[in-house]
């Protein structure tokens, strides 16, 4: 026997007693989120491991970006923060001297972003569990201090099969540009991490993508190789080309950077790269 179809007017009736679909809200923060918006994602913010107060107020934020801006005291942040119970200065790293120790440990607590305790040793007032939230706080703040763009970090983007959050992701120019940061050396960027920054690009479609190790090592030996293996094992031709020192272009619009001599004006040079590789020819 077969089943009486149903007709059209009884089709339209049933359409039209539907519910009103409703859509989520728009992300409270401009176009960078909005791009996500409109490629299909549903965007949210993660809250970010920091080492202080997320609302910290201005010029607070100010003066401990600009205390960021250098590297020793972010190698010393990095390693203080692994020390919960407090820490004397040099302990916070071995690749700064003792006195320069000290003096980062005392221009940590001018920011209170730690406490002097007795015997001259220091503590995190607020604990966090790694430096990564730290940083990419920092080079949003900075991608909109230096280069007039709409940054935010910390994005949950939710990319069906795809997991991780994006770091930093950021507009300016009609453009979506996306970083991948790394606090940690070169080798404890493994196999997987280089993966799933393939995948989060393969997803995501960014106009400018950048990976940022912030360290002084070289990439060449073992970062841009295992990002070019992630690129071919998905089937695409990568070449690697040194720009300069340590900035690489894996494609016109896939870069990598360490943080020698400046962790931001490298960013800066990487996305002017990517942004010249977007635009017509002038002649």
């Amino acid at each position: 026997m077969i089943e009486a179809r149903p007709t059209a007017r009884e089709l339209e009736l049933d359409a039209a007693a539907e519910p009103v679909p409703t859509s989520p809200p728009l992300p409270p923060r401009g176009e960078a989120l909005a791009m996500l918006v409109r490629r299909g994602f549903s965007p949210s913010l993660v809250a970010l491991d920091l080492p202080f107060d997320p609302a910290l107020p201005e010029p607070a934020a100010t003066l401990l970006t600009d205390a960021l801006d250098r590297y020793a005291f972010r190698l010393f942040l990095r390693g203080a923060i692994h020390y919960r119970d407090g820490f004397a200065p040099v302990e916070a790293t071995r690749f700064l001297t003792r006195e320069h120790a000290a003096e980062r440990a005392e221009q940590a607590a001018s920011l209170g972003l730690v406490e002097r305790l007795v015997g001259g040793r220091y503590r995190l007032v607020r604990p966090a569990a790694s430096f990564g939230g730290t940083l990419e706080w920092y080079v949003a703040r900075r991608l909109g201090s230096r280069f007039a763009l709409d940054a935010v970090a910390g994005v949950k983007f939710r990319a069906p099969g795809v997991g991780g959050d994006l770091d930093v992701v950021a507009a300016g120019e009609g453009k979506l540009v996306v970083l991948e940061l790394k606090s940690s050396p070169p080798k404890h960027v493994g196999e997987e991490e280089a993966g799933a920054f393939v995948d989060r690009l393969r997803a995501l479609r960014p106009d400018v993508a950048i990976f940022a190790v912030d360290t002084a090592l070289r990439l060449a030996d073992r970062v841009v190789p295992l990002l070019a293996a992630a690129a071919a094992a998905r089937g695409a031709v990568v070449t690697p080309r040194r720009i300069e020192r340590e900035l690489w272009a894996l494609t016109p619009h896939v870069y990598v950077v360490n943080a020698k001599p400046d962790l931001i004006a490298n960013l800066g040079r990487a996305l002017a790269e990517g942004l010249r590789a977007l635009a017509p020819a002038a002649i």
